[in-house]
């Protein structure tokens, strides 16, 4: 259940965060470009939804397998290996997590503290950079999930893109769409 809500919940704004960065790029470039004009915060809200998407990102990335990694070694031992490997793995990576989400608590707590705001927006700085302590917060969850599929035998590993694989399906697909072609 906690799962399914983070999953929508993540879909769901990374989808906003797009949306709204998107129409706020196109809007300002309108202005800018057809009316001489501009949106004196547009940049800076820019920079931080895309900061804030970017975070989200790499934690429904972890999800969907859409990281990239060396494992040609790791895929070449056998299972039990694999799995003692991308365990350690894992856990190096949730000590990361938990290494820099400390240091964004210390901080998010300082910028708190001290109250100061975006340049161009009647924001608090701590709100706006909180994405630095979520985004750690929901990528150690997926890590958690991950190792504990991988203590208990579900996966070997991490499920990493495979752009060499997809290179030779798109080659396939393009050579079967020529070949095709060429018989009409």
């Amino acid at each position: 259940m906690f799962y399914r809500i983070i999953n929508s919940l993540e879909e769901t704004i990374i989808s906003l965060l797009l949306a709204a960065m998107t129409l706020l790029v196109f809007v300002e470039v309108v202005l800018r470009f057809g009316f001489g004009t501009g949106v004196m915060w547009a940049q800076e809200a820019t920079l931080h939804l895309s900061a804030w998407m970017v975070l989200f990102g790499a934690s429904y990335g972890i999800k969907v397998g859409s990281h990239i990694g060396v494992d040609a070694l790791v895929k070449i031992m056998p299972s039990r290996a694999r799995r003692i490997i991308s365990g350690i793995a894992v856990l190096a990576c949730i000590a990361y997590c938990g290494l820099f989400a400390k240091g964004a608590w210390v901080y998010l707590a300082k910028m708190h503290m001290i109250a100061i705001e975006l340049e161009d927006m009647p924001i608090p700085k701590w709100i706006a950079h909180s994405i630095l302590l979520i985004g750690m917060i929901l990528m150690a969850i997926r890590l958690l999930t991950l190792f504990w599929q991988i203590v208990t035998g579900k996966t070997d590993g991490f499920a990493l893109a495979d752009e060499a694989k997809e290179s030779m399906h798109l080659a396939e697909e393009t050579q079967a769409a020529l070949g095709g072609g060429e018989s009409k």
